[in-house]
This record gives structure tokens, C-alpha cells and sequence, in this order.
């Protein structure tokens, strides 16, 4: 059976080269599409995840499930001309996180099937997360690392049960890698109003975390599915937020970084890796973190995309208001008729917030862009562009791209020009990760 493409990191990296992987942590059309095409013009692997907030048994948020997103991903696959072959699917953040109301058997049992559907559906990179604590567990007391890998190998054995099971149909069925560990940063991004410094991994905590999940593993009879472990998940500095950033600072983890090379078979995953520079994501994999994690860098882009094209709209159809798709402000309403995803993340006054809804690095209008008047508004603009940008427009909005336009390295139409802002974030990873040297 081949080897998994993201075991060539560990490999790599474990020979000293800084060879990593980006993982596109997201559902939007645009995006991945976006990826999927610089993937196939790189001649790259693409790593792309879904949350369990996204898809679930139920549907997530996106209203898909496993095989769902499996097959949507596939659609865009084929728009873009990319074989699947090139593309690695992963289930991000998979355990109790969406069932942390339930006691501990109802929310193990939920998060059994969710991890289930995702590996019969055939995603390959799992992200096993059991740091959230549930409803029976005591509210004042930190959950141990014990719980937090028992629940983990519990997790894994379901995993492990369900790849067996895939096998049967597909007997070329590539064998899942984990993911694990406790210090995990939140998803969505950080919820607290002031910003209260992040403190780097210890290293005898990320020790502790190893030796604890292999035992867990072990009890569990699972020391061949330890041998697909190939991530372990630590805080080293970094972390997206409403203004930015946490940049990386290579000087407060260098006794973290060093201790990865203990260990042969692992490399360090890295979350919220958005808006770090390309220099200090190149940093990140030099030191040992071998999958960069972002998710609201991307679809910031796409926004900034939309925006630029809504501005443009705007002095377009300066006198004819009544054609303009005033995509910004039908963005805006729906955020404001329902705030609840971004309620705990802005604060401030009204003014702050409303700033915040547009141009917040959080960027939590992202999930509002699949609501049908949302849809509607883009798909407005987007027809109203149907024959290119004026290039006095093109050039004041988009200046990249005018130049790439005029240059005939990029087509002037909307979805292209949209596209091409996400690039040149996924350039910045690329540069980082060096993963067209990871082949299967």
C-alpha cells in the first residue's frame, strides 16, 4: 500500500529539509477553487480541511456532510481540471466540540460517528481534538491529559474500525494519519475582549502529551494506528485575531522547536497561521511546525476580492444606483439580522463594530456568504462585470491584477480576478512550505 503524501513531511523534514504543507481550512467555492488552481499550476499537493463545525452527521454549518464535502470537493476538482489524486481531504478539530452540551457518553458516542462518517468517506488526515471539556466534566477543575488521550484513542479505534470497513469496498483505500494533542487553539478564532498574550508550548507539557497519548493508544491495543500519528498540535506563539495577528517570534520557541527533533516520526502541526509574513511562516516550517493551518486568511482575500469589485461597481453604476448589486450592504444586513457568529467576537462601540463586520481579520462575515440573498447580491455583481473590469477601475482597485491582466497572465472576469486575490495569499504559503517536493 502506497504511503501517505503528508508522511513525506515528517521524512523531510526529519532529513533536515523545511519541507511543509499548507491545509486550506475552509468550504468556500471560490476558495478552494482558488487553491485547487494554483495547486494544479505549482504541480503541488493541496491539503484541505473541514471542520466539524462545517460538516458533520448532521450537516454542520455548510449544511454538508462527509461525503457531502467529498463529493463538492470533487465538483470543483473537475472545474479546475485537477485530479483528485492531488488533493488530500482532512477532518479538522474532530472529537466533542460541537457536543460539548451532552455528558461524556452522549458527546463520545456523537463524536464516534462524526469520526466515522469521515473516514468512510474518505478523508485521510484526521485531526483527533478531545481538549474541550463536556457537560459531566467539572467546570473548575482542567482537564487532564489522561481524559483528554483516552477520549483521543477512543476516537482513534473508531477511526481505525471504520477503515477496515472502507477497505472492504475500496481495497486501495490510502491508510488515515492523526493528528493529536491538548494545546489547541480555539476554533473560530480567539472570543476574549482584550488580548491576553500567548504563552508558547512547554516543553515537558508537550513531553507529557506524546508519552500520554501513546500510552492511551497502547491500553487501547492501537500501537499499529500509533504508527499514523504523524502531528502533534502545539501553541508555539502565534494566532489570528480581530487585529491581526500574534507573530511568530522564533526566539521564544526555540527549546520547543529543538524537542521535535526527539522524535522521528513526528513533525508539529501549526493553527492559526493566517496573516503571519511568508517570512515568518518559512520560519514555522523550519523549525518543525510541517502543516500550517489557515483558514480566515483565505476567505479575507476572497472578501477583499469582493470588496475591491463592489467599489468598483460602485463608480461603474454611479448613476444608475438601481443596478448596482450593493453587495456590501446586503452582506452587512444579514450580519446584523443575525449576529450570532460574530457576536462573540466583536467588541466595542456600535461604530467599532460595524467596522469590524466588514473589515475585521476574524473575518466572520465568511459565514454569511452562502445565505441566498448574500448569493444573490454576488452573483448581481459578478454579471455586472460578466465582460471584464474598465481598466481604469481594474488598475484603482485591483492594481495585481491589472497588471497581471495587462500582461495576459490573468483573464479580466470576475471569478478569475476574485481567484487571483486568494493566490497571492496562497503564494505566501507556498513560499513557506516548499510542498511541490512532496509527492506520493
Amino acid at each position: 500500500m502506497r504511503e501517505h503524501p503528508l508522511k513525506s513531511i515528517v521524512r523531510l523534514q526529519k532529513e533536515g529539509k523545511a519541507i511543509g504543507i499548507y491545509s486550506a481550512c475552509t468550504a468556500n467555492e471560490l476558495v478552494l477553487r482558488a487553491c485547487m488552481q494554483r495547486a494544479k499550476e505549482t504541480d503541488s499537493v493541496l491539503l484541505i480541511e473541514a471542520t466539524a463545525n462545517q460538516v458533520d452527521q448532521y450537516g454542520g454549518y455548510t449544511g454538508m456532510k462527509p461525503k457531502d464535502f467529498m463529493k463538492f470537493v470533487g465538483e470543483l476538482a473537475v472545474k479546475e481540471d485537477i485530479s483528485m489524486d492531488r488533493i488530500i481531504l482532512g477532518g479538522d478539530h474532530l472529537g466533542p466540540l460541537t457536543f460539548t452540551k451532552y455528558d461524556e457518553a452522549k458527546a463520545m458516542s456523537e463524536a464516534s460517528e462524526l469520526i466515522r462518517q469521515f473516514v468512510l468517506a474518505g478523508f485521510t488526515k484526521i485531526h483527533i481534538d478531545t481538549s474541550m471539556k463536556v457537560a459531566s466534566d467539572d467546570p473548575d477543575v482542567r482537564l487532564s491529559d489522561e481524559v483528554i488521550s483516552r477520549r483521543g484513542a477512543e476516537l482513534a479505534s473508531v477511526a481505525e474500525t471504520a477503515y477496515a470497513e472502507l477497505l472492504k469496498e475500496n481495497p486501495d483505500a490510502i491508510h488515515p494519519v492523526y493528528i493529536v494533542g491538548s494545546e489547541v487553539p480555539i476554533p473560530g478564532g480567539s472570543q476574549s475582549k482584550q488580548d491576553t498574550g500567548l504563552q508558547v508550548t512547554k516543553v515537558e507539557d508537550f513531553k507529557k502529551t506524546v508519552a500520554t497519548f501513546e500510552k492511551s493508544f497502547h491500553d487501547h491495543g492501537l500501537d499499529e494506528a500509533w504508527s499514523h500519528v504523524i502531528g502533534v498540535v502545539v501553541q508555539p506563539g502565534v494566532e489570528e485575531k480581530d487585529a491581526g495577528c500574534t507573530e511568530y517570534d522564533r526566539s521564544k520557541a526555540v527549546d520547543l522547536m529543538a524537542s521535535i527533533k526527539a522524535y522521528d516520526n513526528l513533525v508539529f502541526e501549526g493553527h492559526s497561521t493566517d496573516y503571519q509574513t511568508k517570512i515568518k511562516l518559512r520560519e514555522l516550517v523550519e523549525d518543525g511546525v510541517g502543516i500550517l493551518k489557515v483558514g480566515p486568511g483565505l476567505t479575507y482575500a476572497m472578501r477583499e476580492g469582493l470588496f475591491a469589485l463592489a467599489y468598483a461597481e460602485k463608480e461603474q453604476y454611479k448613476d444608475e444606483p438601481e443596478k448596482q448589486s450593493h453587495f456590501m450592504e446586503v452582506l452587512d444586513e444579514a450580519m446584523v439580522k443575525e449576529p450570532k457568529y460574530f457576536a462573540h467576537h466583536y467588541y466595542g462601540t456600535p461604530a467599532e463594530i460595524a467596522f469590524k463586520r466588514k473589515f475585521s481579520f476574524s473575518d466572520r462575515c465568511r459565514y454569511y456568504l452562502p445565505q441566498p440573498e448574500v448569493e444573490a447580491a454576488q452573483a448581481k455583481l459578478f454579471a455586472n462585470f460578466k465582460d471584464g473590469v474598465p481598466y481604469g477601475l481594474l488598475s484603482q482597485f485591483m492594481p495585481i491584477a491589472y497588471t497581471k491582466v495587462r500582461e495576459g497572465k490573468l483573464n479580466n472576469d470576475p471569478v478569475s480576478l476574485v481567484k487571483d486575490r486568494v493566490i497571492n495569499t496562497v503564494n505566501e504559503y507556498l513560499y513557506a512550505s516548499h510542498q511541490e517536493e512532496i509527492k506520493d
